[in-house]
């Protein structure tokens, strides 16, 4: 085992190297090499059984973690084709899970090294057949030697391009590390290299070519528990035939990894930078991207088309920072946008820095946007009723969930990953722990209610303790969407609290900003 340098380091740009956790920082050869391969020449590369379980989990505890979980642009995508799906990484474990329960193809996954040597992580991962992946930063700062490093990700890469070879999907994250930007951060090569020895693959066992596709991730705000996600499919990058030598077609023969030649590779890459921009904030700071969602809210309120969802709302919002942004011609180099300059933004960031400082967003301005609406009875009412049917499953939901709801808000809240992995924790925790702590909890409940309270049913103890062991698994699952339910209801009166809290004390002057904002529109 071999501890990296924590030192401070700088990449070939001059730039410094994402600062390595704990976790990323431990190297564990010896189970890297041990990591199962995975079988492309089929529907589902990993283990069938575990990944239809995994993803049966996975989509239960999505319910519960996301208020919304929506997808657009998939009828752009030609299913016949492999994808190499890039976003920017902004939520840990997030990132790759909404991309992979909204695309309809199995994916061969690539994630950091410490995916497959975490103990909690590594039972699945190794089922799934993740492939491990050493970043630039692993490699400078010492913790891998160059020929190790070098070994394990061309096999890595093989395997994945294989996958996407055979009309599976991946997701890379290019940025080469997960970030707290509101804009995209220096696009790695490790996607593009590994699309194009896909194509390579493909092209040489005839069948079509892969495309690398960009994919917008959008999370309301990423380290709330029971937040928005949308995911969005860019239009696909086609990966042409000109684009593969001969001696990249005679290694793929050979089931050997070679390196693409750069100038493909850095093409695209510079195709892909502009098109995962436009899917990102792509603004200066989390502080104008909020201005540009209540420019938005204004707008549509004064046209009488309040936006309704998630994915409205940051269509809205991208319009806005489009319209102040014409004839946007960045350079690919360059990382960080210039500010957006226009009265009406800085009228919005007044509004928006008022709502934020009150735990309010512009879901909260009223029908004209002139000021907070007040809630509705009904409204209220449902949440209130939300709150007080979860009240019987209290109970079971202690016993059942109350462990690894604890350990992960506590190790998302005290992690060294940064506030993008707060809700890696929660979701791992409930998912993962709950594996464990569900059986356990069960067959001694079902012991208990059998020989302790004498519950049969009529059947012999061993059958009825059997029978409860099954039965009380799909309750600990109820108990579980119960109580995100009941959070729903909560943030609603919540919100109202909020608002009423705001108008009394704030009221006034959010009036003021608001007509300025007006005003400007006006003009």
């Amino acid at each position: 085992m071999i501890e990296a340098d924590a030192s401070l380091m700088l990449d070939h740009h001059g730039e410094a190297l994402p600062e390595l956790t704990k976790a990323s920082s431990t190297i564990r050869m010896d189970r890297l090499l041990k990591v199962p391969q995975p079988k492309w020449d089929r529907a589902i590369p990993g283990s069938p059984m575990w990944t239809r379980l995994a993803f049966r989990l996975l989509r239960l505890v999505a319910r519960g973690q996301f208020r919304s979980l929506t997808s657009e642009g998939l009828e752009g995508l030609d299913m016949e084709r492999g994808a190499m799906c890039c976003a920017w990484h902004v939520n840990g474990l997030m990132d790759p899970l909404a991309i992979m329960l909204t695309h309809p193809s199995h994916f061969v996954i690539g994630g950091r090294h410490d995916l497959v040597t975490r103990p909690i992580l590594r039972f699945w991962t190794t089922r799934l057949a993740v492939q491990p992946v050493v970043r630039k930063a692993e490699l400078l700062r010492g913790g891998f030697d160059e020929d190790e490093a070098a070994h394990l990700n061309g096999r890595t890469l093989l395997n994945l391009s294989r996958g996407i070879s055979h009309g599976h999907g991946s997701a890379l994250f290019p940025e080469g590390t997960a970030h707290n930007e509101a804009y995209l951060l220096r696009l790695r090569t490790g996607p593009m290299r590994t699309v194009l020895a896909a194509a390579a693959i493909a092209h040489v066992e005839g069948r079509p070519l892969p495309h690398l596709v960009p994919v917008g991730l959008h999370f309301r705000v990423r380290h709330h528990f029971r937040t928005d996600a949308h995911v969005e499919y860019g239009t696909p990058i086609p990966v042409e035939l000109d684009n593969l030598p001969e001696d990249l077609l005679a290694a793929v023969k050979r089931n050997d990894w070679s390196e693409p030649p750069a100038e493909a590779v850095l093409a695209l890459r510079d195709a892909l930078t502009p098109r995962l921009r436009r899917l990102t904030p792509d603004v200066v700071d989390h502080d104008e991207h909020r201005a540009l969602h209540v420019m938005a809210h204004v707008k549509a309120r004064r046209q009488g088309t309040p936006l309704a969802t998630w994915g409205e709302e940051v269509a809205a919002a991208r319009h806005e920072r489009e319209a102040l942004r014409t004839g946007d011609d960045r350079p690919l180099e360059e990382i960080a946008p210039e500010p957006l300059q226009s009265p009406a933004l800085e009228a919005a960031k007044s509004v928006s820095r008022r709502l934020e400082s009150n735990g309010l967003d512009g879901r909260d301005l009223d029908a004209e946007g002139r000021g907070v609406r007040r809630g509705h009875p009904l409204s209220a009412a449902i949440a209130f009723v939300k709150v007080l049917a979860f009240l019987p499953l209290l109970p079971v939901f202690i016993v059942s969930m109350g462990l690894q709801s604890t350990l992960g808000l506590v190790k998302g809240n005290s992690s060294d990953e940064g506030i993008d992995a707060r809700t890696t924790y929660q979701f791992v925790f409930a998912l993962f722990a709950s594996m464990v702590v569900w059986p356990i909890v069960a067959a001694g409940s079902g012991a208990a209610l059998v020989w302790g309270a004498g519950l049969t049913f009529g059947l012999h103890p061993v059958l009825a303790a059997l029978l409860l062991f099954v039965l009380l698994h799909p309750l600990f699952a109820l108990s579980g969407l119960g109580f995100a339910s009941a959070w729903d209801g909560w943030v609603v009166l919540r919100g109202g609290l909020r608002r009423a809290r705001l108008r009394r004390r704030e009221g006034a002057a959010l009036q003021q900003e608001l007509e300025a904002l007006h005003a400007v529109l006006d003009r």
